[in-house]
C-alpha cells in the first residue's frame, strides 16, 4: 500500500505547494508547472485519484495565458515569467498525454485540450529534455497516431539522434557535453519512439546513450547519481552531491522503458536497484522515505540528507513506487518487497 499522506498534505485547493519547511508545507513557495504536472501522473495512478487529478489539471490549465505561454511559476498571486522554460511545457504535455489515457472523462477532456492547444509551440523546442518530454507524450498517446503526430515524432526523434552523432566521441556517448539532470528521459523517449513506430535509428542512439549512462550510474554496484554541484563535464569526474530523487526516478523510468521495449533482464535490475536508492541503496546508506510523514527528503547532501520534503522529491518517490509496484507480482517480488 503506497505512502500519500505527504501528496495530500502538500496539496491544497488550488494544487500541489512546490516547497516544505521540513515536512511542513510552505503556501509561500507558490505552485509550479513541473511539480503538478508530475501530480497529475501521480493521481491518474491512484485508484482514487479523481479528484486529486482534476485538481492539478485545472491548475495546469488556468497557468495557461491568452499569449499561449504556459507559466511555470505561481507565488503570492504573482506569475514569475523568469522561471518560465520549455522544459516544465514539455513535462506538462507527457502528464497531459498521460491524463488522455485516465478512466474520468473530464480529466480527459481538459487533458486533450491543453495538449492540442500546446503542442504546435512544442516544436520549436530546442532544449533537449524538452523534446524528449513532448516525444515521450506522443509515444504514450493511447490512440493511433495520425500522419501529423507520426511527422511531430520523426521530427523530434531526429532531432535527439542527430544531437546525439554531434556531440558523441570515442568515449562520450551522450546527447551534450554534460550530463546534467533529469538524464533518463533522453533514452528513453528514443526507446518509446523505437516502440511505437519501430525506428531502429532511435533504437540504437537509445541503447548506447542509456548504457553509457548506466556505466557511469551504477559503477559501485548502486545507484549512484550525479550530483547538481557541478553535474558531469565531459573529461571530467561526476560531482558526488547533491544528489536528487528526481534523477533517481528518472534512471528508473528509462530503464524499465528499455525493458518493456526491447527485453534484457539486466534493465529490469538496474530499475529495480534505482528504485532501492530511495530506501537506502545509496552512497550515504539512507533512506529518503520518511516513514513518519510520507515524504521524501530533498537530496542527499555531504552531511546526509537535506531533511525538507518538498514536492519534486515526494513526486519522483511516489512515481517510482507507483512504476516499480508493477513488477512486484510479475518479476521480482522479493527485491521489491523488502525495498518497500
Amino acid at each position: 500500500m503506497l505512502d500519500y499522506r505527504h501528496l495530500y498534505r502538500m496539496t491544497d485547493a488550488h494544487g500541489m505547494l512546490q516547497f516544505s519547511k521540513l515536512s511542513e508545507p510552505d503556501p509561500a513557495s507558490g505552485y509550479t508547472l513541473d511539480d503538478n504536472a508530475r501530480a497529475l501522473i501521480v493521481a491518474v495512478h491512484m485508484e482514487d485519484g479523481h479528484q486529486l487529478a482534476v485538481t492539478y489539471a485545472s491548475w495546469l490549465n488556468q497557468a495557461q495565458r491568452y499569449d499561449g505561454t504556459w507559466s511555470n511559476l505561481q507565488a503570492l498571486g504573482h506569475d514569475i515569467r523568469a522561471l518560465d522554460s520549455e522544459d516544465s511545457v514539455g513535462r506538462a504535455l507527457l502528464a497531459c498525454a498521460i491524463g488522455m489515457s485516465s478512466s474520468w472523462h473530464d480529466v480527459q477532456s481538459l487533458c486533450r485540450a491543453m495538449f492540442n492547444r500546446h503542442l504546435p509551440q512544442a516544436m520549436r523546442f530546442r532544449s533537449p529534455r524538452a523534446v524528449a518530454y513532448t516525444l515521450t507524450a506522443l509515444c504514450k498517446l493511447n490512440k493511433p497516431l495520425s500522419r501529423e503526430n507520426l511527422h511531430q515524432v520523426k521530427q523530434l526523434s531526429s532531432f535527439l539522434v542527430n544531437l546525439y552523432k554531434q556531440n558523441r566521441k570515442r568515449s562520450w556517448h551522450w546527447f551534450e557535453d554534460i550530463i546534467a539532470y533529469s538524464n533518463g528521459i533522453l533514452p528513453q523517449s528514443l526507446l518509446c519512439v523505437y516502440a511505437r513506430t519501430g525506428d531502429k535509428s532511435a533504437l540504437k542512439t537509445a541503447h548506447d546513450t542509456l548504457n553509457f549512462l548506466c556505466d557511469i550510474l551504477f559503477r559501485n554496484g548502486y545507484l549512484n547519481i550525479i550530483g547538481n554541484q557541478g553535474w558531469m563535464v565531459r573529461g571530467k569526474k561526476p560531482a558526488c552531491y547533491d544528489q536528487q530523487p528526481v534523477d533517481a526516478a528518472s534512471i528508473a523510468f528509462a530503464c524499465l522503458e528499455a525493458y518493456q521495449s526491447i527485453g534484457g533482464q539486466h534493465y529490469l535490475d538496474l530499475a529495480h536497484r534505482a528504485h532501492r536508492w530511495f530506501h537506502g541503496e545509496n552512497i550515504h546508506g539512507l533512506s529518503l522515505y520518511d516513514e513518519t510523514t510520507g515524504g521524501c527528503f530533498d537530496a542527499l547532501t555531504p552531511a546526509g540528507v537535506n531533511l525538507n520534503q518538498g514536492a519534486e522529491s515526494l513526486l519522483a518517490y511516489l512515481l517510482c513506487e507507483q512504476h516499480a509496484a508493477k513488477y512486484v507480482q510479475k518479476d521480482q517480488p522479493a527485491a521489491l518487497e523488502q525495498s518497500s
